[in-house]
C-alpha cells in the first residue's frame, strides 16, 4: 500500500522525534529533511528546525537546500553576517536558483535596506517560476519605504499570478485607502469581479468603499452577492448590518447580526449593534439584554459600557448610569470617554465636587477639548473656587488663545477677586474676539454684569459693531 504525502510527511517526523529521544542515527534523505525543517518552521519550532538542519547537513552537505533552511534560521536569529557569507558562497555554486536572492532581500530588508532588497527580488523575478511569491515580498518592500504606487502595483501583479492570493488583494485595498482612491479602487475591484464573479473577498471589499462613499445601495448589493458567494462569510453579514442601519431598517439589520452569532462564537460588536437597533425600535428590554451581552462577552469594551450608560442618561435615570460609569472606570481608569461620562453625569446629580474630578481626570489624560475647560470652569465658579478656575482657564489659553468663552468667564473671575485692571483686560479681549458672547458675563456673574462701568464698556463695543 502507498502512503499519501501527508502520511508520509507524519511517518518521517514521527522517525526523527523518536531518534532524538533514543539518539539512534537514522537515515532520512534530503526531501524528508526538507519537510521535517518546514513543518518545524510553519509551527514555530525553530530549535527543533535547528536540530533537523545540524542533522541533515551532517547526512547531505551538499544539499543547497538545507543549507538555505541554514540561512533562514540564521536571518531568524539575526546573526546576519553569517547568513550573508553563507549566501555567498551558495550564489557561487548555484546563481540561478531564486531562493538565494529571495533571502538575500530578506537580508538588507532586515538592514533596512529596502532599495537593496528590492534590487535582490527583481533579480529573483527574472528566474523565478513562482513570481507571485516574489511579487508579495516586492510589495511589502515598496510599503517600507511607502512608495504606496509602487507597493499596489506589485500586490496587483502578485494577485495575477495567483488569484486566490486574498492576502494581497487586502494589501492591494490598504494601498487604494492610504492613497485615497476610493473611485479608483471601485473600478479595480469590478474588473477583478468580472473574471472572478464568485469571490466573495472582493464583494466584501467593493461594498465596504460604496459604504464609505455613503453609496448604501450599491454597498448592500456588494454584500449580497458577497453572501450568496460564501453564506458563511460573517464579515459580509455584520457589513450588511451596518447598512441596513443606516437605511433605518432595523429589524433586518438585526437578523443579520444574529445570522453571526449562529455561525460563530457570539461577538460583542454583533450584540452591540442589535441592542443599538432594538433601542432605536424602542424596545428597551431587548436593548439592555443585548449591551449586557456585549459586556458579558467582551468586559473591556468601552463602547458597551458607553452604551448601557448612555442609555440611562437619555432615560434621565442618572443614579443608574452613575452605576455603570463606575464599573466601567473599575475597569479601566485610564479611559477619557468613561471620565467625560462621569463628569456629565455627576453634574447632572449635582454632585459637583465629583463632577470637578471627572472632568480634571479627563485633562489629565490628555482631553484638551474646549468644552473640557469650559465645563470645569462653570463648576468650579459654582463652588466659589476662583482661583482654581482662573489656573483652569489660563492652561486652556495655551491651547485657545482666541477664545471668547475663556476671556468673558476670565473677565468676571478677576471682578470677582477684586483684580479690576485684569478684568477689564480680559473683558476687552472678550468683545474684540466676540461682542455677542457678553451674554456670558450676564449668566455666570449677574452681579459684575450690572456694574455700570461693565455695561458701558459692552455697550460701545455693540454698538460700532
Amino acid at each position: 500500500m502507498q502512503l499519501s504525502h501527508n502520511e508520509e510527511n507524519n511517518f518521517s517526523l514521527t522517525r526523527f522525534e523518536s531518534m532524538l529521544k533514543t539518539n539512534d542515527v537514522l537515515f532520512f534523505d534530503s526531501e524528508e529533511f526538507e519537510d521535517i525543517i518546514h513543518h518545524y518552521l510553519e509551527n514555530g519550532k525553530i530549535a527543533l528546525a535547528k536540530k533537523a538542519v545540524k542533522l541533515g547537513l551532517a547526512q547531505h552537505p551538499t544539499s543547497t537546500n538545507l543549507k538555505l533552511f541554514k540561512v533562514e534560521i540564521l536571518v531568524f536569529e539575526d546573526k546576519l553576517d553569517l547568513a550573508d557569507g553563507l549566501l555567498n558562497e551558495l550564489h557561487n555554486l548555484e546563481s540561478s536558483n531564486e531562493e538565494i536572492f529571495i533571502q538575500k532581500a530578506n537580508i538588507f530588508s532586515k538592514r533596512d535596506d529596502h532599495k537593496m532588497a528590492i534590487q535582490m527580488l527583481e533579480l529573483a523575478l527574472d528566474i523565478t517560476l513562482d513570481t507571485a511569491d516574489v511579487y508579495s515580498l516586492l510589495g511589502m518592500e515598496y510599503l517600507f519605504l511607502e512608495d504606496f504606487e509602487n507597493a499596489k502595483l506589485s500586490f496587483m501583479q502578485c494577485l495575477e499570478a495567483d488569484e486566490e492570493d486574498y492576502s494581497a488583494l487586502y494589501n492591494i485595498m490598504y494601498c487604494f485607502d492610504f492613497l485615497e482612491q476610493k473611485n479608483e479602487s471601485i473600478d479595480f475591484l469590478n474588473m477583478f469581479l468580472n473574471k472572478n464573479p464568485y469571490c466573495e473577498v472582493a464583494w466584501h471589499q467593493v461594498g465596504k468603499q460604496y459604504f464609505d462613499l455613503k453609496q448604501l445601495d450599491k454597498a448592500l448589493m456588494a454584500f449580497d452577492f458577497a453572501i450568496i458567494s460564501d453564506d458563511y462569510f460573517i464579515g459580509a453579514y455584520l457589513e450588511k448590518g451596518k447598512v441596513l442601519e443606516k437605511l433605518g431598517r432595523y429589524n433586518e439589520a438585526i437578523e443579520n447580526y444574529k445570522i453571526t452569532l449562529d455561525l460563530d462564537d457570539p461577538t460583542s460588536f454583533a450584540y452591540l449593534r442589535i441592542g443599538k437597533c432594538f433601542e432605536k425600535l424602542g424596545l428597551d428590554e431587548y436593548a439592555l439584554e443585548n449591551y449586557s451581552k456585549t459586556v458579558h462577552e467582551d468586559p473591556l469594551l468601552d463602547k458597551g459600557w458607553i452604551a448601557i450608560t448612555d442609555f440611562y442618561f437619555k432615560k434621565k435615570n442618572y443614579q443608574k448610569a452613575l452605576y455603570y460609569i463606575n464599573k466601567a472606570i473599575n475597569i479601566d481608569e485610564e479611559n477619557v470617554l468613561y471620565w467625560k461620562r462621569f463628569a456629565k453625569i455627576n453634574s447632572r446629580l449635582s454632585f459637583f465636587e465629583e463632577a470637578e474630578r471627572g472632568y480634571q481626570k479627563t485633562i489629565d489624560l490628555g482631553n484638551y477639548e474646549l468644552e473640557t475647560w469650559i465645563r470645569r470652569c462653570d463648576i468650579l465658579i459654582n463652588l466659589g473656587e476662583y482661583e482654581t478656575a482662573i489656573q483652569n482657564l489660563m492652561q486652556a489659553v495655551e491651547f485657545y488663545p482666541d477664545s471668547a468663552e475663556i476671556e468673558y468667564r476670565l473677565a468676571g473671575l478677576y471682578f470677582n477677586l477684586n483684580e479690576g485692571d485684569k478684568g477689564y483686560f480680559h473683558l476687552n479681549n472678550g468683545l474684540k474676539i466676540d461682542s455677542e458672547y457678553y451674554i456670558i458675563i450676564e449668566e455666570l456673574f449677574p452681579k459684575i454684569f450690572s456694574r455700570k462701568s461693565v455695561k458701558e464698556i459692552i455697550n460701545s463695543y455693540i454698538k460700532t459693531s
